[in-house]
Order: structure tokens, then C-alpha cells, then sequence
């Protein structure tokens, strides 16, 4: 993913899976497209490969806890 929306959310009464669909949310409003990926912090996945909707969630040391690098990113080109 070349280009993405930094979202930050620290609310501790929801979950995961909720303040990533959240972020989804806003950024198909502001950008008019559904994100497809999503990099969190490895201390906030408690499963290494996790889906939320169709956004594929993985665990990156780049971005702080609490913080979500979401946007989409084109698949892999087939060989």
C-alpha cells in the first residue's frame, strides 16, 4: 500500500474488529472507495492474520498502538 489514512482511536470500551470498521467507514465516505487493508501495531493483535469485513488486518512495528495505517492496496501481481 503506497498511500492510506493514518486513524487513531484509543477508546477503551471497543473492540478491535469495531474501531477498524469504523475506520473503514469514514474512509469510504471521505475517499469513495473500500479499503482492503489495514497495519496495526503487533500489540494490539492477539491473532496474526485477522479480517474485518473485507479488510485484511497485519500486524506492522511502524505504527504505533492505537494507530491504524488503513487503505487499499492492489493485489500481488501473478507471476
Amino acid at each position: 500500500m503506497n498511500a492510506g489514512m493514518l486513524w487513531f482511536d484509543n477508546d477503551p470500551k471497543m473492540d478491535l474488529i469495531s474501531k477498524i470498521k469504523r475506520a473503514v467507514d469514514y474512509y469510504q465516505k471521505k475517499y469513495g472507495i473500500e479499503p482492503n487493508a489495514c497495519f496495526v501495531h503487533p500489540s494490539m493483535l492477539s491473532d496474526p492474520k485477522i479480517e474485518a469485513g473485507a479488510v485484511r488486518v497485519c500486524a506492522n512495528h511502524t505504527v504505533l498502538p492505537n494507530h491504524f495505517w488503513i487503505g487499499y492496496q492492489e493485489p500481488p501481481l501473478a507471476a
